[in-house]
């Protein structure tokens, strides 16, 4: 089996470094992420630096063996890679965005998402679906991620944006299940325990939309419920990724950064990955944007393939999963 097709990876620089090249050689890749911002400089010097240079970027990586595809987080406002100043389309926040009428809306939407097209990429994670339950939540409500409070306009947006996804052949992936929005810490620094701030209906949000969406996935935040599972984030859970897969079969399941640090505290990119694996992930997500472990994504899919060889993993929903990204490939190219 190709497992390299069940990553996602993020690198440092302006064009393909080596080590990415290997990889997708030896064993093959289902997509790259691209960021704008370096973590480790601490400036806007990583992958994007204006229209044409990210279209030849993107020509590059299609062309690797087994053709990955190009992620983005594109969602507006204080989350967007491709930024005006840069000669991008403009983008406002989801809350700016809700508050316009829909022939706006449209009209953005339209520009930005034909503008991913166009430099060849393939999936945008948006839209967020979280309900801004805590408007002071740092990672969501506060930082105008959240389109609304009334869940009923925030299916509304997230409908409009497919519609518009779909005419421009943009995959958008739904996040961040099970819903985030009433948390009350960072994810990128500690785990969020979500028992008490979850909802039924935020859940149930995620299941009606996913297939709706173009691309049909949903990316898995590292939330705790303690209703579910009193010891796993929702990325490492069983019991957490059983509930969407039993209502999503045929959905794309993705993991968010396994780089965050209540993931590296708690074990580290590689022990974090397996596990996910294990409990029914399709995609792992690892960004090489918080932590430089470029050198270390060979090893992760080496002990994948020792997994699979002695069964740790189970080989059938491995290839399940491999599926399903081929066939967002297809989809989408």
């Amino acid at each position: 089996m190709s497992v390299g097709e069940l990553f996602i990876l993020g690198f440092f620089g302006k064009t393909l470094p080596a080590w990415l090249k290997e990889f997708a050689v030896r064993y093959g890749l289902g997509g790259v992420i691209l960021f704008d911002y370096s973590c480790q400089t601490q400036k806007y010097s990583n992958n994007i630096e204006s229209p044409e240079q990210v279209r030849a970027l993107c020509a590059e990586i299609s062309a690797l063996p087994s053709a990955p595809m190009v992620f983005i987080d594109q969602e507006g406002g204080l989350v967007r890679r491709l930024k005006e100043e840069r000669g991008f389309a403009p983008l406002p926040s989801a809350k700016e965005f809700n508050a316009l009428s829909p022939h706006e809306k449209r009209k953005i939407l339209a520009a930005s998402l034909g503008e991913l097209r166009a430099l060849g990429i393939s999936y945008d994670f948006a839209p967020v679906i979280d309900v801004d339950y805590n408007p002071d939540n740092p990672n969501i409500g506060k930082v105008k991620r959240a389109y609304s409070a009334e869940i009923r306009e925030v299916e509304e947006n997230a409908l409009v944006m497919s519609e518009v996804a779909r005419a421009a052949r943009i995959g958008l992936c739904i996040k961040h299940f099970p819903g985030i929005g009433g948390a009350r810490v960072d994810s990128h620094q500690e785990f969020m325990d979500i028992s008490d701030a979850l909802y039924p209906e935020q859940e149930a949000l995620f299941y009606s939309l996913a297939p709706k969406m173009f691309g049909n996935a949903v990316l898995v935040s590292h939330a705790i419920v303690r209703q579910w599972d009193r010891d796993n984030p929702a990325t490492l859970s069983p019991a957490a990724i059983g509930r969407l897969r039993g209502r999503l079969p045929d959905t794309l399941l993705i993991t968010d950064d396994m780089q965050m640090q209540g993931l590296q505290k708690a074990l580290g990119t590689r022990a974090a990955s397996l596990r996910s694996l294990k409990a029914g992930m399709d995609m792992l997500c690892i960004g090489n944007n918080l932590f430089d472990q470029e050198r270390e994504m060979a090893g992760i899919a080496d002990a994948i393939e020792r997994q699979l060889r002695d069964e740790t993993l189970e080989p059938s929903a491995i290839r399940q999963s491999i599926e399903r990204v081929r066939g967002r490939k297809a989809l989408l190219t």
